[in-house]
């Protein structure tokens, strides 16, 4: 590796058997260890070998979770690590965190790692919150003056100075996110493995640890970062990997790979229908919604210069007269935009005299960037004293860079054209 790189994956692959725990037999378990600590090929995986090897198939009791990734992490990197459920997220940081072994490829680290990959890793339930501490510490390889000297600031971070002798089999699970957090961010590792645990802890917990991840990268400590959150990913990664049924789909900046994970298989349809016939039923009211250019036509991509009408089709109770119609809006980012409901434009109670409704919203030329997004229809109603909202469905168009004038590098999520003064 070269002097500034700290991680390197080498045609890196996984491989699990479905719903067996082991061979069955006590010599194959032998054979497979045998092989594991030699470094050489499982011979009780089959698949493994020649042109069965090359397909990277499933057979029918075994599921490849990781195939043939190749990447490299330099040092000081904070690195996202997204993807649907079942990608192989992490499995890839269980390898890198030595929980589980590679069936083939390798991964060569250098320094010591940090791992956070659930909630109360490597804790003791039964041991008190400092003695867990001292125990986690040790497992990652420090020792007792390295810990005693980072003892208080972790304590401070996780904010349970009260419940640092108590056993951490009481905590909560928002105590315990915190400590397992505040031991992997303040041990002087290397670099720090971090699953998707954050989002146990509440906001303002969040935060804090977004501003502490931020410290430990600008120290010149790597992390790997694992989140659904794609809002966090953009705000704390500079470079993303993008798994997609366990190979490597993306690698490189952030806001690109993040857009291309967002908009992959995405089926910008402009329309969006309900699976079923919410007449015939008095729990859905959303019938229908679309997108519509200028002319009037369902569309899935507008002019930036032109902007859009988004159309919703609802059923609503004649006697209901709270019964509110939204949008959200989400860009490529997985960042929400805006929203709007049509009581901000119309006033007043609304006396319906039919079933079925339909309402246009109008988004305006010159406010959206060019990119991919999502609408999202909602509808709020007063039932017996009780708010219900419903949001189900969506519907994706895009906004073409026609008319957009300006540097691509202008800043925000949206472009409004605003009116200026000069005021003498």
């Amino acid at each position: 590796m070269n002097n500034d790189v700290v991680i390197s994956v080498e045609n890196l692959w996984k491989q699990y058997r479905y719903g067996v725990l082991s061979h069955r037999a006590l010599y194959k378990d032998l054979q497979s260890w045998w092989a594991r600590f030699r470094g050489k090929e499982d011979p009780n995986l089959p698949i493994l070998t020649g042109r069965q090897f090359n397909s990277s198939t499933d057979s029918a009791d075994h599921f490849w979770a990781i195939q043939n990734i190749n990447f490299e992490v330099k040092q000081g990197e904070v690195l996202g690590i997204i993807g649907k459920n079942g990608a192989g997220k992490s499995t890839l940081l269980k390898i890198m965190s030595r929980v589980t072994t590679p069936t083939r490829g390798q991964i060569k680290i250098r320094g010591r790692v940090a791992s956070l990959l659930e909630v109360g890793t490597g804790f003791h339930p039964e041991l008190t919150g400092r003695e867990n501490i001292f125990l986690n510490g040790a497992i990652l390889g420090m020792t007792k003056d390295e810990i005693r000297k980072n003892f208080d600031e972790i304590i401070d971070f996780a904010e349970i100075e009260k419940f640092i002798d108590t056993p951490v089999k009481r905590y909560s699970s928002g105590m315990y996110v915190r400590l397992a957090f505040a031991v992997a961010a303040h041990l002087d590792t290397d670099f720090m493995v971090v699953d998707e645990v954050l989002a146990v802890g509440d906001a303002t917990f969040q935060r804090k640890c977004s501003g502490k991840m931020n410290d430990v990268a600008s120290r010149g400590r790597t992390v790997l970062f694992v989140s659904h959150n794609m809002s966090a990913i953009n705000r704390l990664c500079s470079r993303a990997l993008y798994l997609r049924k366990g190979c490597l789909a993306g690698d490189g900046p952030v806001g690109p790979v993040v857009e291309g994970y967002i908009s992959d298989d995405l089926d910008l349809s402009g329309a969006w229908h309900a699976s079923s016939d919410p007449l015939a039923s008095q729990l859905h009211y959303l019938i229908s919604a679309r997108v519509l250019n200028n002319k009037g036509e369902t569309s899935s991509v507008v002019a930036f210069d032109e902007g859009c009408l988004v159309e919703v089709t609802y059923r609503a109770p004649c006697s209901d007269e709270n019964f509110v119609v939204a949008v959200k809006i989400t860009n490529g980012k997985g960042e929400d935009v805006f929203a709007s409901w049509d009581r901000d434009s119309i006033k007043g109670r609304r006396t319906r005299t039919g079933n079925v409704y339909v309402e246009r919203c109008r988004i305006p030329g010159y406010l959206l960037r060019p990119g991919v997004y999502w609408v999202a229809p909602m509808v709020e109603t007063m039932r017996h004293s009780r708010r219900e909202k419903l949001e189900t469905g969506s519907l994706s168009f895009e906004v073409s860079d026609i008319g957009f004038e300006f540097e691509k590098t202008r800043w925000g999520v949206v472009t409004p054209l605003l009116t200026w003064n000069i005021v003498e």
